[in-house]
């Protein structure tokens, strides 16, 4: 039988652990009783006289644990027990053993003695205990004794540890002006130490920095508010130390602190107020919609959704023309303009502005009110505007056979400013390449320039221009839409080039083509065409026309016995009226061609070579006369062409075209009496410029025939100088030979018949006047020539 022998090192001994006092009452037992620890037999035989009813057998081996105390410092090795066996006779027969955990390396065992010892620092809180086996064997034979059995050393604490938190520091948040005892976070310590061994892992809690402002439970580490009316606007952030120690807070006891983060958050208790009672802005009257005046700001101490802002114009008299938004981002009031400003019309406005939070907490309207109010002053700035056309847009329906120069709409437009200065109309030649129209400078009027076609153009979109006189930067624009009406000018004529065929045996009555025809105008009704034969072809014996009423016609045959070799190919001309106002018609032809045909009416040959051609005459024949043909013609058009080149128009020599020379000329205009170049009668009434033919002008070549002579009567009577003009302009810009430059003629009341008498300086030399031309000499010598012609000295013949 096994026995261990006492089961603590020196400390226990002292008294420190349970196992004191089990061995305390094992040695008062043995004491008393006169008995010390033996082997089994023994024990046996001291209580054998005793009558026992059943007797069992005992182990060999008897066990308990070993206690040893954690962090032993000395230089020996720590002593835990002594293992014993009752075969054990003390002669060094028998050999212990130790296998298990930190066997050899924790834990060494005397092989002859039994002894225990550790010989490393044992940690409780890194392992608690060890299970170990330990095994008697004959050291000779190496046979075991006793059977192996395990035993329990187990590590007794000692408080080594302190407190520690393992969540901080730690970050918390509590709403400001919250109460007393409003709870902010908890916090909590781990001890390292047992528990259940003494109060070395009882942790107490304590404030350490953070007073008077916050507490905490010292036994569960919740942290609670602890003063009232905390204002996050005074003081936002707080740093709290908490401390934990262990021992239940005794004297001794190990200690571990945190820190924790308080931040107050912000509640809405601040109401917004305005900096300034009084803003004052200026805007330009030609600020566009939606622009920027100017900003206002309410300050509120808030932050956050409890400082949002909504601002809006309570009252003044400019509530309708000004919007007020606010920025989200910045919390101000945008002040925008709502509708067009005139300083002509109202040169300044007063706003009453309020800025309110939206977001309000009952429990802080005594605190209010949350809004405040200010008053903006706005001075509109005049500018110089452009010119304002009334109405803002122009539709006009306009004839498409309308003659030019006729008005056909009066463009208005003013100066918006006080000093309405003169406007000047001009028509933006991008939205009219193609120069149809021309507006009066002055008046406005809006005139056609060049003839109209619907159905070329039957839309026009134009810029109006207008300009301010005194400041040609300040442009106004409108647009102009016309809309070209249709009328009846486009006769109906076929759509293409009718061929028909037709048999030698044709019947009468036969239905040879069906014919039909297309017209560019587009009447209301719609189209209506109506065939016939052409007046010199009324009486047509060979063919006829019958309308079908629905815009076509069919052409069918008069008799019957066609024969090619008489006549091999018919033109019939038809005649093809619409139903228009005017009525217009145009006369299209069916070439109609006889051909052989067999019994069933296929066509077999349209060719009359076969009749026509004499035997002689060969294939290589007919070629060569075509070829001759040709060249004859070809001919005939380069004599024509040589003619035309003979004609040359007339071109400046570049040569001469120097501004250094003199051209002397005879003839002098004669005011309204000079009639040779051009009848100034057509420029007052262009019906006698009807009557008679037009003189030719002698200062170009070609001649340009004057337009009179196309201007309606109608058109005449009522038509204006700037109509005429237009017409004249538009003859020049259509005729292919007119020169590539402008002739300009001035017609003024001057010359010998002119009250005013002549104004040129033709005949001064002739005349009794003492003018003197000596100031030439004093200018240089790019007027000597100049100097020299009139500055003769007296009784020099004259130059001409």
């Amino acid at each position: 039988m096994w026995t261990t022998g006492r089961m603590s090192n020196a400390k226990s001994r002292l008294g420190l652990g349970t196992s004191l006092y089990f061995w305390a009452l094992m040695d008062l037992i043995s004491t008393v009783l006169s008995i010390t620890p033996m082997p089994g037999a023994e024990l046996e035989t001291l209580f054998s006289d005793r009558p026992q009813p059943h007797l069992r057998s005992k182990r060999s081996w008897v066990w308990n644990q070993f206690f040893v105390l954690e962090e032993y410092t000395g230089t020996d090795p720590l002593y835990v027990g002594k293992l014993h066996s009752d075969m054990d006779r003390g002669d060094g027969s028998i050999k212990y053993i130790l296998s298990g955990e930190g066997a050899g390396i924790v834990f060494t065992i005397d092989d002859t003695t039994g002894d225990i010892h550790a010989i490393q620092r044992l940690d409780r809180e890194e392992r608690a205990q060890y299970t170990l086996r330990a095994q008697a064997l004959d050291r000779r034979t190496g046979r075991p004794m006793e059977p192996e059995s395990e035993f329990i050393i187990k590590i007794q604490d000692i408080n080594d540890n302190e407190p520690k938190f393992l969540d901080g520091p730690y970050i918390a948040t509590v709403p400001e002006m919250s109460p007393v005892g409003t709870s902010v976070i908890q916090v909590t310590a781990t001890d390292a130490d047992d528990p259940t061994y003494g109060n070395s892992a009882r942790v107490v809690y304590s404030i350490l920095q953070g007073q008077p402002y916050f507490s905490v439970d010292s036994k569960t580490g919740v942290i609670r508010t602890a003063l009232m009316n905390m204002d996050r606007e005074a003081k936002e952030y707080y740093e709290v130390i908490i401390q934990a120690k262990d021992m239940g807070g005794q004297l001794g006891g190990l200690a571990g602190t945190t820190t924790v983060n308080i931040t107050l958050s912000d509640v809405n208790d601040n109401p917004p107020r305005f900096p300034q009672k009084h803003y004052q802005m200026s805007v330009l009257e030609s600020a566009p919609i939606s622009s920027t005046v100017g900003r206002v700001f309410a300050k509120d101490l808030d932050e956050g959704i409890n400082a949002e802002m909504k601002y809006t114009i309570v009252d003044g008299d400019g509530a309708d023309t000004f919007d007020i938004n606010t920025d989200p981002n910045f919390q101000v009031g945008i002040i925008t303009v709502k509708k067009p400003l005139s300083f002509e019309s109202k040169k300044s406005y007063t706003l009453k502005v309020e800025g309110a939070n939206p977001h309000l907490e009952m429990r802080f309207l005594n605190l209010g009110p949350f809004q405040d109010t200010t008053t903006v002053h706005i001075s509109v700035e005049d500018v110089d505007e452009p010119p304002v056309f009334e109405p803002g847009f122009y539709f006009v329906e306009v004839p498409e056979d309308v003659t030019i120069g006729t008005t056909i709409q009066i463009i208005s437009a003013k100066d918006p400013d006080v000093s309405n200065n003169s406007i000047r109309y001009s028509i933006d030649r991008s939205s009219d390449p193609g120069r149809f129209f021309y507006i009066d400078i002055t008046t406005g009027a809006l005139m056609t320039a060049r003839p109209l076609d619907r159905e070329e153009f039957s839309w026009h979109n134009i810029t109006i221009l207008a300009m301010e006189m005194n400041n040609p930067s300040q442009v106004g624009s409108v647009v102009v839409t016309i809309k070209v009406l249709d009328v009846n000018d486009n006769a109906p004529e076929f759509p293409r080039f009718y061929e028909a065929f037709i048999c030698e045996n044709a019947k009468a009555g036969q239905l040879i083509q069906t014919v039909s025809a297309v017209d560019q105008d587009d009447p209301h009704n719609g189209q209506h065409f109506y065939y016939s034969l052409a007046p010199e072809a009324a009486n047509n014996p060979n063919f006829t026309v019958r309308d079908n009423q629905d815009n076509t016609a069919r052409i069918l045959t008069r008799r019957s016995g066609f024969r090619q070799q008489e006549q091999s190919v018919f033109y019939l001309p038809i005649l093809i009226a619409d139903s228009g106002e005017p009525v217009l018609s145009s006369t299209g032809t069916l070439t109609i061609q006889v051909c052989s045909c067999n019994d069933e009416g296929h066509v077999m040959s349209c060719s009359p070579e076969a009749y026509m051609l004499p035997v002689s005459l060969s294939r290589g024949a007919l070629i060569a006369i075509l070829a001759c043909v040709f060249v004859l013609l070809v001919l005939v058009l380069l004599i024509l062409s040589m003619r035309r080149h003979r004609k040359q128009p007339y071109i400046i020599d570049d040569d001469e075209n120097i501004h250094e020379n003199i051209v002397r000329y005879d003839d002098e205009g004669g005011g309204e009496e000079d009639t040779e170049a051009f009848d100034i009668a057509a420029m007052w009434n262009p019906r006698e410029a009807q009557a008679g033919a037009p003189k030719a002008r002698q200062d170009m070549l070609p001649e340009i025939e004057s337009l009179s002579r196309y201007v309606p009567q109608t058109c005449a009577i009522s038509s204006t100088v700037h109509s005429y003009v237009l017409a004249k302009l538009y003859e020049a810009d259509m005729d292919l030979w007119a020169p590539p430059f402008d002739s300009l003629q001035t017609y003024m009341f001057e010359g010998e018949g002119s009250v005013a008498g002549s104004l040129s300086s033709l005949q001064s030399a002739t005349s009794d006047s003492e003018q003197s031309f000596d100031f030439l000499t004093d200018w240089g010598p790019r007027f000597r020539k100049l100097a020299e012609l009139y500055g003769a000295s007296e009784g020099s013949a004259p130059v001409w």
